[in-house]
C-alpha cells in the first residue's frame, strides 16, 4: 500500500503554482520578501497619508501665524514636571523675546502654564482633500499653541507647513514622472517601433533636449513666470517643466527595447494577422519588459523630488506662498539659522528620508523585477 509523501506534495504543489503564475504574481511574491525594500514602501506610504492629510493631522493651517513665539524651538510633550505627574501630555506656555544685546530671539517658558494636548480637537476649519469642510484636528490644544517642530521666523507652525510641504513636494514628484513616462512611451514607442528616418529624427530631437543645460532653463522660466501668477498656476507650470525635460533617457531605453522586439516571432505573428501598430505595441511589446520600465519610474522619483526642492531652495522654482521643502528650506538658508534656528532644517530631514525610500524601494523592484532569477 503505497503512502503520499506530503512534503514532495507541498513542493509539487508550489512548483505547480509557481510556474503557472504570471509574471506580476511572480514579481509580487520576490518584492515581499525584500523586508527592506517593504519598509521603504511603508515609510514612503505614511508620508503620502501624511500629506494628503496634512489639515487634519497638523494642528494649524499653513499661514497661521503665533506672533508671540517668533523663531520658536520646538516644544516637547510631558508627561511630568516638579508639578506633578499628569495622564494627558502637556506643554508649557511658551513666547521670544529680543535680547538686548544680540537682538536675538530667546525663548521664554513659563512652567507654571500647562497647555494640555487633546485629540480631534477643533480647531481651525479646512477642507480634507479639497472637498469635504471640517474643523477636526488630529491633536491641539484648548488655549494656546503647541509647536512640534517649532516655529519659522514669521511664527508659523513649522510641523504644519511641513506636512503641507510633504503632499507639494510628493505630488510634484508623482506627476512629473508621470507626465515624463507618458511623454516616453509615445515617443520612444514611435521610434523604436517605426524605425528608419523617424526614429532618426526622433533621437536627433532627444539628443537636443538631453543637453540643454538645466540651471539656465529653469532660470529663463523663472524669470518668465508672470509675478502675478497664483501658487496653484506656479505648481502646475513647475510640474510640466520637470515633465517636460525628464523623459529623454526613458524613451531611449524603450526605443531599444522595442528596436531588439520588433523581429520577434510573436510580433511578426501579429503584423501579419493584421493587427495594428498600437494593438503590437501596447499587448505584445510594452508587457515584455513593462517591469523594467516600472523600475525606471521608481528610481525616478528621488530625482525629480530633489529638482524641485533644489530649485524651490534657490528661488527658482515655487516660491511663497506655496509651501514645499524646497520653499521651507529657504528659511535655513543663512548663518543665524544655523547657529539660532537648527530646527528649520527638519524639512531637510524629510527630503533625505523620502530620497533614501526611494532608493531602497526601486533596489527591492528591481531584483523583483527579474523573477526567473536564481539568487
Amino acid at each position: 500500500m503505497s503512502t503520499i509523501n506530503p512534503v514532495l506534495d507541498k513542493e509539487t504543489e508550489e512548483a505547480q503554482r509557481y510556474y503557472s503564475a504570471s509574471q506580476w504574481q511572480l514579481v509580487w511574491w520576490r518584492f515581499k520578501k525584500h523586508r527592506v525594500a517593504l519598509l521603504g514602501g511603508l515609510v514612503l506610504l505614511f508620508m503620502f497619508l501624511s500629506g494628503l492629510f496634512a489639515e487634519f493631522i497638523g494642528p494649524y493651517g499653513g499661514s497661521t501665524r503665533n506672533i508671540e513665539y517668533l523663531l520658536g524651538p520646538p516644544q516637547i510633550p510631558r508627561f511630568w514636571d516638579e508639578n506633578g505627574f499628569s495622564l494627558r501630555p502637556f506643554v508649557y506656555g511658551v513666547t521670544t523675546e529680543r535680547d538686548p544685546e544680540t537682538l536675538a530671539l530667546i525663548p521664554i517658558t513659563d512652567t507654571n502654564v500647562r497647555n494640555y494636548i487633546f485629540f480631534f480637537i477643533e480647531g481651525e476649519p479646512y477642507k480634507l482633500l479639497g472637498i469635504i469642510e471640517s474643523n477636526i484636528h488630529l491633536f491641539g490644544v484648548q488655549e494656546g499653541f503647541v509647536h512640534l517642530f517649532g516655529t519659522d521666523s514669521l511664527g508659523q507652525d513649522l510641523f504644519s507647513r511641513v506636512l503641507i510641504g510633504t503632499r507639494t513636494s510628493l505630488s510634484i514628484g508623482v506627476l512629473g514622472v508621470l507626465i515624463s513616462f507618458f511623454l516616453a512611451l509615445f515617443i520612444g514607442g514611435v521610434a523604436g517601433y517605426a524605425g528608419g528616418w523617424l526614429d532618426y529624427g526622433i533621437q536627433r530631437f532627444t539628443e537636443i533636449i538631453r543637453v540643454i543645460p538645466i540651471i539656465p532653463l529653469y532660470m529663463g522660466l523663472a524669470a518668465a513666470f508672470p509675478r502675478d501668477w497664483s501658487s496653484t498656476q506656479v505648481y502646475f507650470a513647475m510640474t510640466l517643466i520637470i515633465g517636460l525635460v525628464g523623459w529623454p533617457t526613458l524613451a531611449r531605453r524603450i526605443r531599444g527595447q522595442l528596436l531588439t522586439l520588433r523581429n520577434e516571432d510573436y510580433v511578426m505573428a501579429a503584423r501579419l494577422s493584421g493587427a495594428s501598430p498600437y494593438r503590437i505595441i501596447s499587448l505584445h511589446m510594452l508587457p515584455a519588459f513593462m517591469s523594467y520600465i516600472v523600475v525606471d519610474l521608481v528610481i525616478s522619483f528621488p530625482y525629480v523630488i530633489l529638482a524641485e526642492t533644489a530649485l524651490s531652495f534657490i528661488g527658482l522654482g515655487l516660491r511663497p506662498p506655496s509651501i514645499s521643502w524646497g520653499v521651507l528650506l529657504q528659511d535655513a538658508q543663512n548663518i543665524r539659522a544655523i547657529e539660532q534656528a537648527p530646527w528649520l532644517f527638519i524639512p531637510a530631514a524629510f527630503v533625505v528620508v523620502a530620497v533614501l525610500a526611494f532608493t531602497i524601494l526601486g533596489d527591492g523592484v528591481r531584483d523583483a523585477a527579474d523573477p526567473y532569477s536564481v539568487h
